[in-house]
């Protein structure tokens, strides 16, 4: 995300979870933690997810500025032998910031791809589709100088619409211009771990850094466990996610220590390009409940309650106390 004050469906949907009574959330919780553990008698086959970066590239972090980022993001994956991760670009940051191309030849050049996540990020529901349509060939004029550009787009937000009408048209746009939904599997909220750490170093506090990890780690596990567990229960298997974080210092930081964690508890991490060959990228739930990403969308269609499927580590006031009970940033 852009920002961390303007009001999004995420909000909302966060919010309707927040507001249902407590025992419905433990209740909601419990099963779906019953389903993770339920995973190796469900089936033998390999746990398989895709890294994607939404906003790249970005500006300068609280911990890094945007060369450091990109450097540092490029050395973990190789570290972590990952290859084929997915950069969705925000085109106007090549227009504001003068290393932001690049950083994008660097990620192509180390065995990585491009894809579009328009030029301005505007919301849809918002948006007219023909303007929404016009930002997105903007973004493709611009990403048509870089290599390894793939013909997926991500819509910012993951907001496609606050109707039918305008989520059909711009579908069908879409599949004008020979493009594919960049659907994601895995909605996680680190851009907001992200400013946290920012609100913590301009209050004067000290980082631990080492608590930071393993903050940032054990919340993107949850998450993603969470969302697996949920389309178990949905599809009736692992599908190839497709986890959505951003370009932002804490992935640079921590990403190999995250694929470490994952890997031990026997995940494969493969390219984006094969997550995207999953049948899951075939369904098109009819639903404008999209901004938690593809599984939620189908649990939705399927009649599951929005309050079910937003993952607890993504509330803003769960993640808050986190980091003040860890440290991480004063107690008021």
């Amino acid at each position: 995300m852009l920002t961390v004050t303007k009001t999004s469906w995420k909000r909302w949907t966060k919010a309707r979870w927040t507001g249902a009574p407590r025992l419905l959330r433990v209740g909601c919780l419990a099963v779906l933690t019953m389903l993770c553990c339920e995973r190796v008698v469900l089936a033998e086959e390999t746990r398989r997810i895709a890294f994607s970066f939404d906003d790249a590239p970005m500006g300068d972090g609280p911990l890094l500025n945007g060369l450091e980022r990109t450097e540092t993001l490029i050395a973990a994956l190789e570290t972590a032998d990952i290859h084929g991760a997915a950069f969705f670009v925000l085109t106007q940051s090549l227009v504001h910031k003068p290393d932001g191309a690049a950083r994008l030849h660097s990620y192509t050049g180390a065995g990585h791809v491009l894809a579009n996540h328009t030029h301005t990020h505007p919301w849809l529901r918002e948006t007219a589709p023909t303007a929404y349509l016009a930002d997105i060939d903007q973004a493709a004029e611009m990403l048509d100088t870089f290599d390894s550009v793939q013909p997926y787009f991500r819509y910012p937000y993951l907001d496609e619409g606050d109707t039918r009408e305008k989520r059909l048209a711009v579908i069908n746009g879409l599949q004008a211009r020979g493009l594919s939904n960049g659907y994601v599997t895995i909605d996680t909220y680190d851009w907001y771990m992200q400013a946290l750490v920012a609100e913590a170093i301009e209050a004067g506090h000290q980082i631990d850094m080492d608590k930071l990890e393993q903050v940032y780690v054990k919340v993107l596990v949850e998450t993603i466990e969470f969302y697996d567990a949920l389309a178990v229960q949905t599809l009736g298997r692992h599908p190839d996610h497709v986890l959505l974080l951003h370009e932002n210092d804490l992935a640079a930081l921590f990403i190999d220590e995250l694929t470490e964690a994952l890997m031990r508890d026997g995940w494969e991490i493969i390219p984006v390009a094969e997550a995207y060959t999953d049948p899951i990228a075939d369904e098109r739930p009819d639903t404008q409940f999209n901004g938690q990403g593809r599984v939620a969308a189908i649990a939705h269609a399927n009649g599951a309650h929005p309050r079910q499927l937003v993952s607890p580590a993504e509330e803003e006031e769960v993640l808050r106390t986190r980091f003040v009970t860890s440290g991480l940033l004063p107690r008021q």
